[in-house]
C-alpha cells in the first residue's frame, strides 16, 4: 500500500510539471497568435500573472496527491467528472489569486483588483488553465489505473511469471 501512496505521488509531482509546461507553451503560443498579453491589464504589475499560474499548479497538485493517496489501488478509476471538477478549481484558484495578489502588492485600490480578477472569467488565459487542468488530471488517472492495474514492474511479452 505504501509503495502506491509514493508512487502516486511521484507522478503527481511530474503531473504538475508537465502542466505548468503546458500551460507556458499555451499562452506563449495564444498570446502570440492573438497578439494579446496573458495580463491585459499594465496595472498589475509583472509579478500577478506567474502569482496566478503557480497558485493554480499548487491546487492541482493538491488535488493529483489527493486523487492518488487516498483512493485506494483497486479502485483507481479514470473519471472526467472529478477531472472536469479539478479543472473549475484551477480556474478559480488561477482568478482568485490574481485578486489576491494584486491587492496585496497596492492595497490603495482594491476595487481594482477585484475588476482585474472579474475581468478575468472568460479571458483565454483563465479558460486555457481550466482545459490544462483537466486533460493533465486525465492523464494522471489513466496512469495511474494503468500502473496499479498492472501489479509489479512493466513486463515483455516474453516475460513468464516464474522469472524474478
Amino acid at each position: 500500500m505504501r509503495d502506491e501512496r509514493v508512487y502516486a505521488t511521484v507522478v503527481a509531482f511530474f503531473a504538475t510539471g508537465l502542466y505548468l509546461a503546458l500551460v507556458v507553451a499555451a499562452f506563449g503560443l495564444v498570446s502570440l497568435a492573438t497578439d494579446s498579453d496573458v495580463v491585459a491589464d499594465p496595472d498589475v504589475g509583472p509579478l500577478v500573472g506567474p502569482v496566478m499560474v503557480v497558485a493554480s499548479a499548487v491546487m492541482l497538485l493538491v488535488f493529483l496527491i489527493v486523487l492518488g493517496t487516498r483512493v485506494p489501488a483497486e479502485r483507481q478509476r479514470v473519471s472526467p467528472g472529478v477531472a472536469f471538477g479539478v479543472g473549475v478549481a484551477c480556474y478559480a484558484v488561477f482568478i482568485a489569486a490574481g485578486g489576491i495578489a494584486g491587492a496585496a502588492g497596492d492595497p490603495n485600490d482594491p476595487f481594482h483588483y477585484f475588476l482585474f480578477a472579474f475581468a478575468q472569467l472568460l479571458r483565454w488565459p483563465a479558460i486555457t488553465i481550466a482545459v490544462l487542468a483537466f486533460a493533465v488530471t486525465l492523464l494522471y488517472q489513466l496512469v495511474l489505473v494503468g500502473r496499479f492495474r498492472q501489479r509489479g514492474r512493466p513486463r515483455w511479452p516474453w516475460e513468464g511469471d516464474d522469472e524474478e
